[in-house]
Formats: structure tokens, sequence, C-alpha cells
């Protein structure tokens, strides 16, 4: 078996993806690309994070590689290893040295959720020197121009264990992102879904009732995601309250009594 080589083609995204800009976030992006600088989102779970890198991949023409972080993720599982088949030694490249080796947009979703000594890998590429070093076989990986570091996290999961060390984060061009305005959210949910207009409206609203109860029973409300996945629901015929219970009540609270609350709440309005 030998090492497996990037196709870049794998990673491009050739279609337009949706998305809707709620500031100056693609004017920043591109000029921090331009300038060859890192950059950090940070932001709600479900708020476009995700989207929104896919939609500048596809901008900027670059393959766009993502990787979901996650406790168990170590350095080797970004940058590489040996592997051993058929009696042979082989080095595969992993999904950050892919990357760097192809000038493509590396996305390190939730990065916070990875190992901190996983972490301190991604440093020589977020500073001037952009280069990865690659210890086990004695490689200096330099980045080309198009490659171009990204990082997202959720500042409302912060706690003293799960946080971004300024060590890291002062390297990153930092980009907040929120929930859009009620007017475009319900834009986007209208365009994601195809209902009727006043159905998104509803949706909206009763997404802003969910939020009213972050951190008073609820860890977050509903994210502009999940207000979708209600609106394809009873796109598909389910009754807006069964909707609105399969894909945001019981997707955001497995408590008895916030269940209950939330469910009076959409069906105060639907």
């Amino acid at each position: 078996m030998k090492a497996r080589v990037l196709k870049v083609e794998e990673y491009l995204i050739k279609d337009e993806p949706y998305y809707e800009p709620i500031g100056q976030e693609i004017a920043l992006f591109e000029a921090a690309y331009r300038n060859g600088l890192p950059v950090l989102l940070k932001g709600p779970t479900g708020c476009g994070k995700t989207r929104f890198m896919e939609h500048m991949a596809w901008r900027l023409k670059r393959p766009l590689i993502t990787v979901s972080c996650h406790d168990d993720l170590t350095a080797a599982d970004l940058v590489g290893r040996y592997l051993i088949t058929g009696g042979e030694t082989v080095w595969v490249d992993g999904p950050l040295a892919r990357a760097v080796r192809a000038g493509a947009i590396c996305y390190l979703d939730e990065i916070v959720e990875a190992r901190k000594d996983t972490t301190v890998v991604i440093h020589p590429l977020a500073d001037d020197r952009r280069v990865l070093p690659m210890e086990k076989t004695g490689e200096l990986l330099q980045a080309p121009n198009e490659f171009c570091l990204t990082i997202s996290y959720n500042p409302g999961y912060q706690s003293v264990l799960k946080d971004l060390k300024q060590s890291t984060r002062q390297r990153f061009v930092a980009m907040e992102f929120n929930y859009p305005t009620a007017a475009l959210e319900s834009k986007i949910v209208l365009r994601e879904t195809g209902i009727e207009a006043a159905l998104a409206e509803r949706l909206v609203k009763f997404a802003g009732m969910t939020r009213n109860l972050k951190g008073n029973g609820l860890d977050e409300g509903a994210s502009t995601r999940l207000l979708v996945h209600a609106g394809k629901l009873i796109k598909s015929g389910i009754d807006p309250r069964t909707a609105c219970r399969g894909a945001i009540a019981e997707a955001l609270t497995d408590d008895p009594e916030m269940l209950a609350a939330v469910n009076e709440l959409s069906a105060s309005l639907f």
C-alpha cells in the first residue's frame, strides 16, 4: 500500500453554497487571506460558521479541508503518521499536512475540543513563519501563499478546561458570528426550506423565545440550523408543532420541564 496522493479536485466546492452575509465578514476574510493571515471564527452553534467557510472556499476557488475537533484528536491525527502495511512502512499525511501541501484552506472546527498539546502544532503555521514541522519525517513544510488556516469555537461553551489559550488566539484575525436579524433569518429559512413566508417568520419568532431562555434552563437557544430542519419537516407535510418538537425542542434539552416549556412556546405560535 502506498501513501495516498491528495487529489485537490476532491476538496473543491464547485457549486456556490448559499450564504447571507450579516456584516463585513466576506471582505474581512478576503483581506486576511490576501495577507496570509489565519482566521478565528467565534460564535454560537448553528449560526453559519461552517457554511461561511464553504462559501469562502468557493469564492476563493481553493480546496477546503475540514477537521471536526474532539477530545481524542492528537497531533499525529492532524500532521500524519507512519503505517505498516504489507510489510512496508508508509508515511500518510494528516489533513493539516495535506492542506499545506495543496495550498488549501484548512478549517479546524471547534478547536477547543481538541487536546491542548494538539493545538500547539498549529502555532508555527499561524505566525510569520507559516511552516509545519514534521518531526517524525524531519521535514519542514513551508505553506504556499494559497494556504489558509481557519479555526472556530463557541464562546458560549467556554470553561477553565475548554478555553482558547492567549498564545493561540492572538495569532489570529478574529471574526465574531451571531444569529442574523429576524428579517434576515426569515429570509434564510425561507430560501433553505421553501415554506411560506409567514411560517418562516413564526419559526424565527419561536427561536427568539428559546434564545431568551439561554442561561435560564437552556445552554443554547434554537439555532438557524434547527429552524431550517424544522422548516424542511413542515415542507414535507409534518404538523408545525410536531416539527418544532422533534427538530428544535428535543434537540435543545432532555429536561422534562424545559421540554414542556419550549413546547408551550411553539404551541403559542402554531
